[in-house]
């Protein structure tokens, strides 16, 4: 199996996430007590939040890269960014190791293709909703992206740096994003891209009426798929 290197820490919940089902999807396809090689490098999310909302993302994207050198440095054959937003810097951080970046963008537009749909709703940090960098990725992998109102938006992204970053899974925030998935679908979302990987803390399938596609999930599989050798 091929070293698989984690860049986490933003959330360190999420993260958490990442670990579980990276060993889980390999158990599951190796069997007995085989689990994921791979290796953290867990930063400071406060100093990379403050960074974003100061709009300071090639100074974050520099924070990344040195962590994705030294993954590289420690084995790792590939790097995951553990979080929708850092994809911004994806480029960035790609362009500083010789390895592959595995973009999380395109794990789950092959996961949402390979489900026959390609109108979705996104939800995810305001910066992941509003901004090309992740929407246009989708749409490049032929998705018809959509996206919360302005009320909407500022609920979600409230509730993924204020609650769910923070350990906090409350069952009104649950009823409220519900209804945020609901107004999607009513728009004509065939499905819904939790584009946060806090949010798969918050939402599962049973709380959506259309197909969801968790991120992290995703990349978590993709990753392993890629790390192990074919059947």
């Amino acid at each position: 199996m091929k070293m698989i290197g984690l860049i986490g820490g933003m959330s360190w919940e999420s993260t958490a996430e990442y670990y579980r089902l990276l060993n889980e999807f390999t158990r599951d396809r190796l069997g007995g007590l085989h689990s994921a090689r791979c290796v953290l490098y867990s930063v400071d999310f406060a100093e990379i939040e403050q960074l974003q909302v100061q709009n300071r993302w090639t100074e974050a994207g520099e924070i990344l890269a040195a962590a994705a050198q030294a993954l590289e440095a420690a084995g790792a054959e590939m790097i995951l960014i553990c979080t929708n937003t850092m994809h911004k810097v994806a480029d960035q951080v790609g362009a500083a190791v010789s390895v592959p970046l595995l973009h999380l963008a395109d794990a789950t537009a092959e996961a949402v293709r390979a489900s026959g749909l390609h109108r979705v709703g996104l939800l995810g940090t305001a910066f992941t909703m509003e901004q090309d960098f992740y929407r246009g990725r989708l749409e490049e992998g032929g998705l018809d992206v959509h996206i919360p109102d302005a009320d909407g938006r500022a609920l979600v992204h409230h509730v993924i740096y204020d609650e769910l970053c923070r350990g906090i899974v409350r069952e009104e925030s649950r009823a409220a994003y519900q209804k945020v998935i609901t107004d999607l679908v009513a728009a004509g979302a065939q499905g819904i891209i939790l584009g946060c990987t806090e949010i798969e803390l918050l939402i599962g399938p049973e709380d959506s009426p259309v197909p969801i596609f968790p991120t992290a999930r995703l990349h978590a599989a993709a990753a392993v798929q890629a790390a192990l050798p074919a059947d």
